[in-house]
């Protein structure tokens, strides 16, 4: 009698290997590693030819870890093994609970104290998994294990997947780092602010021009530069019911921003531990926007203390190394600051990126918004920057922000060109489902 195992599909990966018979669940279950077929496997024959009992046999092993618990009495060798000895030394337990490795011994989790130790595991990792998979890993490794200090050595700097979270860890580490480090630190910094900068700059700057030139408004406009929709508003009272049509009496229209500065944007940064993430991508898209002459660009980033970074905007590592990441918050004195550098509330967008936790005087907070708005200033409050969603915030503050007119809600840089465009032309913001953010 032939029993038949349910495929999973090939979905073997650092976080669905980690089930609760096996590892604990990393930090990003969602993301998907398929494992490399061993040496005699062909990808494309796999793919086309229906999976033998052997294969699933070995998926299922791959999935849940090995140990007496898994079912499957499937053994690994070769690369299946060392893929599997590389998810177990971080999603192991120290008990050793489950299956054996490759030689034969019972595994236990943990990658030791020593930098070699972690550097082989960082190569191996490498070669087992894609980038994606690879950067969770190292994430999990520094959190679940504490080798943080290791990022301290220049050489396990060269040795990890520069990304987002490897940069707001490095930023964290910034006052205890030797000089020895920190000039490979800034390399590292430098090769992720580079590579967000080509993605995110060319749409930014584009997006961002068309809302400008939308913007400056003109009463003659030529044919091509009539805002169709504003123009009709405008003249509903002239709607002849027997024609059914409306005679514009006046026309609007699009001018074409000129050289000049049009409008002022005031970053306001939140630059608690928790924020790490945001203040990178609000560091890049800070000298994106100093880089456009048609706007005035201020960053301000604060805990207790505000600092403000403008001067060194042309160099987003330097404003990313100017920050102190931790602390605590006191949101009224930032938004004091930023009130008082405004001379033209009618042309200005502020942008507060914060998780709302006000350590300071929420009444003189939810004021200082309140005047702002009174003013002219179009106010925008972001919980976050980055692709992780909305993060834990204060609801209470972001209720009485949003009875003010200036809803907060989590922001990926994907969007943000599309919100500053929306605040620039003075139109409502495309605040995404906070439900789909959670």
């Amino acid at each position: 009698m032939t029993t038949t195992t349910p495929d999973p599909t090939a979905t073997t990966t650092a976080a669905t290997h980690a089930t609760p018979t096996t590892h604990a669940t990393p930090t990003t279950p969602t993301t998907h590693a398929t494992p490399a077929p061993g040496p005699a496997e062909d990808p494309a024959a796999a793919s086309a030819a229906p999976t033998s009992e052997a294969e699933r046999l070995r998926r299922w092993r791959l999935v849940l870890g090995g140990g007496g618990a898994d079912g499957t009495g499937c053994a690994l060798s070769g690369r299946d093994a060392a893929m599997d000895g590389a998810l177990a030394s971080l999603y192991g337990r120290e008990t050793g609970r489950g299956g054996k490795g490759a030689d034969g011994g019972r595994r236990s989790a943990g990658l030791g104290a020593s930098a070699p130790g972690v550097a082989r595991w960082l190569g191996d990792i490498r070669t087992y998994f894609p980038s994606s998979v690879v950067q969770v890993m190292q994430r999990d490794a520094i959190d679940r294990l504490g080798l943080s200090a290791l990022l301290l050595e220049p050489e396990m700097l060269e040795a990890v997947e520069a990304d987002v979270h490897l940069v707001g860890t490095l930023l964290s580490l910034n006052k205890v780092m030797p000089e020895t480090t920190k000039e490979t630190a800034r390399a590292v910094v430098r090769k992720v602010v580079e590579q967000l900068e080509k993605k995110l700059a060319q749409r930014t700057r584009a997006t961002l021009t068309g809302a400008l030139d939308r913007s400056a408004r003109i009463s003659r406009p030529r044919h091509r530069d009539i805002d169709w929709d504003r123009t009709i508003r405008a003249n509903l009272k002239n709607y002849l019911p027997e024609y059914r049509t409306v005679v514009p009496e006046r026309l609007i229209g699009y001018g074409r921003a000129a050289q000049s500065v049009k409008k002022d944007v005031v970053l306001c940064i939140d630059q608690s531990g928790s924020m790490a993430a945001s203040v990178v991508y609000a560091s890049v898209f800070g000298a994106v926007l100093a880089s456009m002459r048609t706007l005035d660009t201020r960053l301000v980033v604060f805990d207790t203390s505000v600092v403000d970074l403008t001067d060194q905007l042309d160099d987003p590592v330097d404003v990313l190394f100017g920050t102190q990441l931790g602390g605590g918050t006191d949101i009224n004195r930032a938004l004091a600051y930023c009130q008082s550098r405004i001379t033209r509330p009618a042309d200005t967008v502020v942008v507060l990126i914060s998780d709302l936790y006000e350590g300071g005087i929420r009444d003189e907070m939810l004021k200082r918004v309140a005047a702002m708005k009174a003013s002219g200033v179009q106010f925008v409050t972001l919980l976050a920057l980055s692709d992780e969603g909305a993060p834990a915030y204060d609801r209470e503050h972001a209720a009485a922000l949003a009875a003010l007119g200036a809803p907060a809600f989590a922001c990926t840089p994907d969007l943000f060109p599309d919100v500053m465009a929306a605040a620039i032309e003075k139109r409502p913001l495309p605040i995404p489902d906070m439900a789909e953010q959670r």
